[in-house]
């Protein structure tokens, strides 16, 4: 029987928040090229000023460069390259059945096209469990849900707020109960960094597309790629696709919280 999550005391912040800060906010700044060619130009302008001649003119031809691949980046062409190249190593749908459908939260445009990909799944029998892991999102998407699907083939963990968190709390809730082989529904931009995070814990991970929703804005979808780009190498970086175990599911709540709550009369 799954643990049934608290969220009143799940913990407050991510703990990698400043961390996970300084990411989305340089995937913020990167998604808005007016800002960014600006404080690029200025930057290379006092460069210019403070470089010998001879060199002056190879800064121009470099800065050009790296200002037309920017923009080559951030246009439709650059996005539809990007999308291939985080989607080339991931896997296709198999089409086997597994153990849960692992829905993992991305925001409220998202949702209604996640719940309905869930719901289709789960009406498809490829799962018995619709697992929905996000903090805010796993309710919405949980009321979507609920007109189509029984709630007892409905669970979900309200505590994550950042990839590596739904794929550990994720673990801590269903790897107990012998869950091992998920389908894991997100965006494709989104699927290469959760398929690793989410294998580190052991899972056998059948990925499965949604497409970002028809109401996402432009700046929106630049965002989404900057971010995936850069997440992609920082979870490389700080080891979070090597094997790891699954943690209890006290991982997830906030230990004042805990404290507080068991020290009431």
């Amino acid at each position: 029987m799954l643990e049934v999550v608290d969220p009143s005391l799940c913990q407050q912040v991510s703990s990698t928040r400043t961390w996970t800060l300084a990411i989305s906010f340089l995937s913020s700044a990167l998604a808005r090229p007016l800002v960014v060619l600006t404080l690029f130009v200025t930057g290379a302008g006092f460069i210019w000023q403070l470089t010998p001649r001879v060199w002056k003119k190879r800064i121009i031809l470099a800065s050009a460069a790296i200002g037309a691949s920017y923009l080559l980046i951030l246009s439709p062409l650059g996005n539809a390259m990007g999308t291939r190249m985080l989607t080339a190593f991931v896997p296709p749908d198999s089409g086997k059945t597994a153990d849960a459908i692992v829905v993992l939260g991305r925001g409220y445009e998202q949702n209604p096209t996640r719940a309905q990909v869930a719901g289709a799944l789960w009406k498809a029998k490829r799962a018995p469990l619709i697992f929905i892991s996000g903090r805010v999102d796993s309710t919405v998407m949980e009321t979507l849900l609920s007109p189509a699907v029984p709630a007892a083939a409905i669970a979900t963990e309200p505590c994550s707020l950042t990839t590596d968190q739904n794929a550990e709390f994720t673990a801590a809730l269903l790897r107990p109960e012998g869950i091992k082989t998920i389908i894991l529904v997100t965006d494709p931009l989104h699927m290469w960094r959760s398929l690793l995070t989410f294998q580190s814990f052991g899972f056998t991970v059948i990925p499965h597309y949604t497409p970002l929703s028809p109401d996402t804005q432009p700046s929106r979808a630049r965002f989404l790629f900057a971010r995936e780009a850069i997440g992609l190498f920082n979870y490389a970086i700080l080891g979070r696709y090597r094997s790891r175990e699954a943690p209890a599911p006290s991982v997830m709540y906030d230990d004042k919280l805990l404290t507080e709550r068991s020290t009431l009369p």
